[in-house]
Formats: structure tokens, C-alpha cells, sequence
């Protein structure tokens, strides 16, 4: 479970300005989740292990989506949303932005099961998985991700819609309209609500509003190797965390499809002039282009949102180029994710 530091609840002081530095800290935390996320998925070989990428990359979308959704929620109260600066992007291994050092530890690591459980899961799990006990919030303890963000949603005000609407991303081609224009306390709450569903689940069920499963149980299918499913057996008086089972169709998981890529590969720097180096620079390049140019969308040019998208493909390329270099016999390079600057 991430548990976030007081002073970041501390933020919201019921002005405009508290939210708004909120929000961009939600945009920080949604993307750090990312490369932790892609970094796993890079080291499944390509054809292999689909079911388990297949989740991953869902999941992947998903938190674009969030992040988006958080830009959008500070355009819409007249802020910016900052993507572009090497404090954006989090060192791994470490806490996510905000997150108490001693309550998860994340890392960049090859694909295993204690690695979705203890870190994927660790980051999405809700305060109490399937049993769903709400909680006051106290300012003096640290709060969830769900917490966060409900703490937000309670802050928000008619009055601080004031931003430019043309400033917000709304993609025709996102499913079910998750993405819409927020313009004012309706719509921004409904916003957070695809938020908190899709990582969390709602009060009562491990779903979201769209009838998938939140992150954290498709996740626990990866562990479990088996999809949930509704218990045939339950009853309207069955308790919420009796009423699925994972007993569906098999997630299989061949660890010998694995790469042996190198665990939070930027704790230490590849040699200079190496195959592995030059090709780790030339993903940070892309991956800092990548963040520059989601900069520029979300401050007043969502036009380029497909040039975005095309940037991003191409860091999947050079990441699989990377994960094809050897550093030694039994060990894989693996891209850093760091954020490269300009000179």
C-alpha cells in the first residue's frame, strides 16, 4: 500500500492554490508509476507470457489515462500542469512522489510473481482490499492514494472553474468517454471517481465503472494465475470479499520467458562508449522528448497528443533494442527512465 506523507494532505488549505498544487502532485505520482510498469512488461519476450502482458498494458493505458485526467483537472481551475523538469521523474528503486520511504519501496525489475505482488500490488492495493472500510481522514497519519484524492474531491469548488476548456485533452478515440471536458464540480468529481474505480475498486465490488476489474485484482490474477470471476455460490448475503473467486480461466506464467534484465539498472552507469550505454542515452533522450512533448499538450497544445503517442512507440523499440545487450553472462541491460536534459 502507498502511503503519502501529511504534508502533501497539508496542500489542501480549501484554497484554489492548495488543489491546484495537489493536482500536480497527483499528475507526478500517476506517471511514476509508468516506468515500473513498462520495465516489467520490456522484459517479457516478445509472444511470450500474453495474458500476463495483456494485463500489464492495460493497466499501462490506464494510468496515461489518469495522469491525463489529472492535467486536465488542473487546466480546468486555471493551473499548469508541469511534465517537463528532471524533479518529475522519480529515482528507482525508492517511494513514489510523496509516499512515506518506510511504506513501499518501488523498483524498475524483470517480470516475477513477488514482484507483482509485493510492488504492483503494493502500489494499487486499496486500505482494505475487497472489504472496502472507509476511514476519516486524519492529517496527522499518512493517507492512501484513494484517500488523496477523495481529500481533493471534497475540496473542489464551482468557483475555481476557471480555465481554458481548449487547454484539456478529450480524445475521440479513448473508450466508453472516460476522457471529457471538466468545466465544472459534476464533471471534475466524476473524473476523480475513473481515478480511485480504476486503481481501487468501488466500495462494494473489485470493479470500476465500466465493469472491468481495478488494477489491484488484475494484478492479484497474475499471482493467482487464474481470473477472477463472480462466486457461483454467492448470495445476497455473502460478504463483498466472498462474492469472487479466482477460478476463471488460467494466467499462465513461464518464468523461463523471462529476460534476466538488471534490477533498478540506473543505480549504477553503464561504461562509457559501451553498447549498453549509448543505447540507454538515446532511450533517455526519447523518453525526456516524450515528457517535453506531453508538456506542450497539456499547456495549451493538445493537437500534438498523437505526436506524443508516436514518441512513446518508439521508446518501446529502443527499450527492446536495450534488453538485447548483455552486460555479463547471465544479465540483460535495461533502460533507467531518466530524465536527460538539454544541452
Amino acid at each position: 500500500m502507498i502511503l503519502l506523507k501529511k504534508d502533501i494532505i497539508e496542500l489542501l488549505d480549501g484554497s484554489v492554490e492548495g488543489v491546484r498544487a495537489a493536482l500536480q502532485h497527483a499528475v507526478e505520482l500517476e506517471h511514476a508509476t509508468i516506468p515500473v510498469y513498462l520495465y516489467t512488461l520490456y522484459s517479457l519476450r516478445p509472444g511470450s507470457n500474453e495474458e500476463v502482458a495483456s494485463i500489464i498494458r492495460s493497466v499501462v493505458i490506464e494510468e496515461m489515462l489518469h495522469m491525463t485526467i489529472a492535467c486536465n483537472l488542473l487546466n480546468a481551475i486555471g493551473g499548469a500542469p508541469v511534465l517537463d523538469r528532471p524533479g518529475f521523474v522519480p529515482k528507482y528503486p525508492g517511494p513514489l512522489p510523496g509516499g512515506v520511504e518506510a511504506s513501499l519501496t518501488v523498483s524498475l525489475a524483470p517480470m516475477s510473481l513477488e514482484h507483482v505482488h509485493d510492488v504492483f500490488m503494493g502500489i494499487e492495493e486499496p486500505e482494505t482490499p475487497l472489504r472496502f472500510k472507509a476511514l476519516a481522514l486524519d492529517k496527522d497519519r499518512p493517507v492512501t492514494i484513494g484517500m488523496f484524492y477523495a481529500k481533493i474531491s471534497s475540496q473542489l469548488q464551482n468557483s475555481f472553474f476557471s480555465g481554458n476548456v481548449s487547454r484539456q485533452v478529450v480524445a475521440d478515440w479513448w473508450p466508453d468517454q472516460e476522457l471529457f471536458p471538466i468545466t465544472n464540480l459534476d464533471q471534475a468529481r466524476r473524473a476523480i471517481q475513473i481515478i480511485v474505480e480504476q486503481g481501487e475498486g468501488t466500495d462494494l465490488e473489485p470493479l470500476d465503472l465500466e465493469g472491468d476489474y481495478a488494477h489491484y485484482y488484475r494484478f492479484a490474477e497474475i499471482v493467482h494465475g487464474r481470473r477472477l470471476i463472480k462466486n457461483p455460490n454467492a448470495t445476497p448475503e455473502t460478504p463483498p470479499d466472498q462474492r469472487y473467486i479466482y477460478a476463471g480461466p488460467a494466467v499462465d506464467f513461464d518464468s523461463g520467458q523471462v529476460l534476466p534484465l538488471e534490477t533498478n539498472p540506473g543505480l549504477q552507469p553503464y561504461p562509457a562508449g559501451s553498447g549498453a550505454q549509448i543505447a540507454v542515452d538515446a532511450f533517455n533522450a526519447s523518453y525526456t522528448n516524450f515528457l517535453r512533448c506531453l508538456h506542450q499538450v497539456f499547456n495549451g497544445h493538445p493537437e500534438m497528443l498523437r505526436s506524443a503517442i508516436g514518441t512513446m512507440e518508439s521508446l518501446k523499440e529502443q527499450a527492446r533494442a536495450i534488453t538485447s545487450i548483455k552486460v555479463d553472462a547471465e544479465t540483460f541491460a535495461g533502460p533507467t527512465f531518466q530524465y536527460k536534459p538539454v544541452v
